[in-house]
C-alpha cells in the first residue's frame, strides 16, 4: 500500500515537472518571435521632421525671404512677382498662327465686290445735235428716287460694236425694199474701227456675217437678201437670240433693229422679251421702223399670203419699239422717206460715238436681283435749268436720253 502511494506520488511530481517545462519552452518561443518584428517596425519608421523643433514666430513656421528674382528657394515658401526693368522694351507680340497647309488643297481668298453701275447718257438738241462741253457738275442721278453720288465721269469715244438685225420675210415688197435701203445706209456710215455683225430673221434668226471690220463683207451679206423664204416675222424670238449672243461679248454693244415691229408667231411673249431686255446689261437698242410711207397711203397694208394687218397692230408695234429703246437708252426712228434713212443713221452714229459716261456706287447695295429705276437730269452748275442757245442766240430745248433702269446683281450671280 505504501509502495503504491510512493509510486503515484513520484508520477505526480514528474507530471507537474513536465508541464512546467512545456510552459517555459512556449514562453521562450513567443519572446524570440515578437522581438525581430518589433525591431523591423522600428527600422522602417520615418524620421521625425526637425522643423517642428525649430523656433516659431507667432505660432507659424519661419520662412526664408525669397530671392531678388522672386519665387521660393525651396519646395516650400511664398511666391513673389518678379521685378521689371522699366528700361527694358516689351517683347514683340507673337506672330498670328497660320493654318496648317493641307497638301492638295487649293488656296482660297475672300473678295467683296462693291457694286458699280455705269450709265451712258446722250444729251442732244431737239434736232439731234450733240451738246458738248458738259461736266460732272451738270448731271444729277437718281435711283428709285434717291440721289446718287457720281464717282466716275467721262466722254465715250469708243468705236461701235453692233449687230444689224434686219427683218426679211415674205411680207410686202415695199417693206423689204425699205429694210434693204436702211441697211445699206447704215453700212455706209461705218468707220474702219467699227465691229459689225449682220443677221436677218423671218421664222428663225440667221447670221449672215459675224463681227467684222470689213465693210465689203457687210455689203456682201446684205446682197444675199433677195428672195424671202417665209412670211412669218418672229421679232421677239430673233431679238431674244441676239441678246443672248451679245451677253457673252464684253463692253458696250448696240443692236440696230430694222423692222416693222410686227411679231407674228414667236414663242417668246412680250413679257419674256421685256424681262430679257431688263436683265441684259451694256446693250442699247436703236429700232428703225420701215414701211411708214406705205402705212400712210394704205392704213391696212397686206402682208405675205394676203394676210391683212390692221393699223392698231402697227401702232402697238411702234409703241413696243419705243419701249425697247427707252429701256436700253436708245432711240426709236420712224422715217417716212428714203432720204431720211441716211440722216437717221448719222444721228445714231453720233449718239453712239458721243455719250457721257457716268458711274456710281448705289446707296442700296443689296444684291437682291431687283429692277431699279434710273433718272438723269442735266442742270446748270448752280442747280438751275441748263440753257443752250444756237448761233442766233435763241434758246434750244435739250433732250436727255438714258436707260430707264437696270437689274441689280443677285447673290448667286
Amino acid at each position: 500500500m505504501f509502495a503504491t502511494w510512493m509510486v503515484m506520488n513520484r508520477w505526480s511530481r514528474f507530471d507537474n515537472f513536465t508541464k512546467l517545462m512545456l510552459a517555459l519552452a512556449v514562453s521562450l518561443l513567443l519572446i524570440s518571435g515578437v522581438t525581430p518584428v518589433f525591431a523591423q517596425d522600428q527600422s522602417q519608421a520615418p524620421p521625425q521632421d526637425n522643423t517642428q523643433n525649430s523656433p516659431q514666430n507667432n505660432g507659424k513656421p519661419k520662412q526664408e525671404v525669397p530671392a531678388e528674382a522672386g519665387g521660393p528657394t525651396d519646395n516650400v515658401g511664398p511666391y513673389s512677382i518678379p521685378k521689371k526693368n522699366p528700361e527694358e522694351a516689351p517683347p514683340p507680340p507673337p506672330p498670328p498662327a497660320s493654318p496648317a497647309k493641307v497638301e492638295g488643297m487649293p488656296d482660297y481668298s475672300i473678295k467683296v465686290n462693291v457694286p458699280l453701275v455705269n450709265v451712258d447718257v446722250m444729251v442732244t438738241l431737239k434736232n439731234g445735235q450733240w451738246v458738248p462741253g458738259l461736266r460732272k457738275e451738270n448731271f444729277r442721278l437718281f435711283e428709285d428716287g434717291s440721289p446718287q453720288q457720281i464717282t466716275n465721269f467721262g466722254v465715250s469715244k469708243a468705236p461701235i460694236t453692233a449687230v444689224l438685225l434686219v427683218e426679211f420675210g415674205d411680207t410686202n415688197y415695199a417693206f423689204m425694199r425699205d429694210a434693204l435701203q436702211a441697211s445699206y445706209a447704215f453700212a455706209h456710215t461705218l468707220t474702219k474701227d467699227d465691229w459689225i455683225a449682220v443677221s436677218y430673221y423671218d421664222m428663225l434668226p440667221h447670221i449672215l456675217v459675224d463681227f467684222t471690220q470689213d465693210k465689203q463683207a457687210v455689203y456682201g451679206a446684205l446682197n444675199q437678201l433677195r428672195i424671202p423664204g417665209f412670211s412669218e416675222t418672229n421679232l421677239f424670238d430673233a431679238l431674244y437670240d441676239t441678246l443672248d449672243r451679245l451677253d457673252r461679248v464684253e463692253g458696250k454693244k448696240y443692236i440696230i433693229l430694222v423692222t416693222t415691229g410686227v411679231d407674228t408667231f414667236s414663242r417668246m411673249t412680250l413679257d419674256k422679251i421685256t424681262k430679257k431686255i431688263k436683265d441684259t446689261k451694256d446693250v442699247t437698242i436703236f429700232p428703225i421702223s420701215v414701211g411708214q410711207i406705205l402705212r400712210i397711203l394704205h392704213p391696212a397694208p397686206r402682208r405675205g399670203m394676203g394676210i391683212p394687218v390692221d393699223e392698231m397692230t402697227y401702232l402697238q408695234a411702234d409703241n413696243e419699239m419705243r419701249t425697247f429703246a427707252a429701256m436700253t437708252g436708245g432711240r426709236a426712228y420712224f422715217p417716212r422717206f428714203q432720204a431720211e434713212y441716211g440722216e437717221d443713221f448719222q444721228d445714231i452714229g453720233s449718239d453712239i460715238r458721243n455719250q457721257y459716261s457716268l458711274a456710281y456706287h448705289p446707296t442700296n447695295s443689296k444684291l437682291d436681283g431687283t429692277y431699279r429705276k434710273l433718272k438723269v437730269q442735266v442742270l446748270a452748275p448752280d442747280g438751275g435749268p441748263l440753257k443752250v442757245k444756237d448761233q442766233k442766240g435763241k434758246e434750244q430745248k435739250i433732250e436727255v436720253v438714258s436707260r430707264d433702269g437696270y437689274t441689280a446683281k443677285h447673290t448667286v450671280d
